[in-house]
């Protein structure tokens, strides 16, 4: 049986639209996890009550070298775009020990939120939106309407980084 040149163009144009419409689901934007972060300093913290902020997620480790050498970027950023509604939240993975990450995070005076996985229920939840969270640094990038925007595994490009970060801010809540 042979197709006609009429029949193969709708066929080829249903193929195209169909992983166009795959595409834009896979990269649609997803909705955060609903978690509760306990941080270093007692604070409970749900994913619901970021809303409204731009919100970095970053998975990380005090014995992952390439963690630590982001965190300065990480809390630079931190300074320069806190005060227009961008929050960060460093979550110290269950394998940490809470007095490394304690000790790390006031030798290296951490501006921003530091919380601890010590089950690792935080990574695992994360992990159900975008494929496991097992290699340090992970980071997150959550808008103001609570939806996974970008997702990075290893150390962040600040330049984009900032660039993303940027327009989410000037998004409307």
């Amino acid at each position: 049986m042979t197709l006609s040149g009429k029949t193969t163009s709708v066929i080829a144009g249903a193929c195209a639209l169909g992983v166009a419409a795959w595409l834009y689901l896979a990269s649609a934007p997803q909705p955060a996890p609903q978690v509760k972060f306990a941080t270093l300093t007692g604070e409970l913290i749900s994913t619901s009550d970021l809303r409204g902020k731009v919100t970095l997620i970053n998975f990380w480790a005090t014995s992952c070298a390439p963690c630590v050498k982001e965190l300065p970027g990480i809390a630079a950023t931190w300074k320069k775009y806190n005060s227009q509604g961008f929050e960060v939240i460093a979550v110290a993975m269950e394998y940490d020990p809470s007095n490394y990450v304690k000790n790390f995070t006031e030798r290296n005076q951490l501006p921003f939120k530091v919380a601890l996985d010590a089950r690792g229920e935080i990574a695992r939840e994360f992990g159900r939106v975008s494929g496991e969270v097992r290699v340090v640094p992970t980071s997150f990038v959550i808008d103001k309407q609570g939806r996974i925007i970008k997702s990075y595994l290893g150390e962040l490009d600040f330049v984009k980084f900032q660039a993303l970060l940027e327009a989410a801010l000037k998004e409307a809540a």
